[in-house]
């Protein structure tokens, strides 16, 4: 029951909720998540870890950057079953639709100097 309760609470969040549909479409840093989503990183970065401890993502460490992606669901069937369902949720709301939208004009080495 606890980690079906840590995969509900974690995607009762619109933000965690947004950094999904994000990650439906590509894997993205933290700075490229803040400026689709236009918070601020230690908030994104909160975000990621209440995502990653339900196991909806997972993070990997690739030079400078820490890349996050959905999780295969391995690990959890909650998970799994919540992320193969948003693949298909929430596809017209305007909010998902304006963030899927400016994705593509987002460039890791303009937008993250490091």
């Amino acid at each position: 029951m606890k980690e079906f309760i840590r995969v509900m609470k974690a995607l009762s969040d619109a933000t965690r909720v947004k950094i999904i549909k994000a990650l439906q479409v590509r894997t993205l840093c933290v700075c490229e998540i803040q400026a689709a989503i236009g918070l601020a990183q230690p908030t994104i970065s909160n975000h990621l870890r209440v995502l990653e401890e339900a196991g909806l993502v997972v993070s990997r460490k690739c030079g400078l950057w820490m890349n996050y992606s959905l999780a295969d669901g391995v690990e959890s069937p909650y998970a799994a079953a919540l992320i193969g369902n948003l693949k298909h949720w929430l596809q017209n709301d305007p909010e998902i639709v304006a963030l899927v939208g400016v994705l593509p004009s987002i460039n890791r080495e303009r937008n993250c100097r490091k």
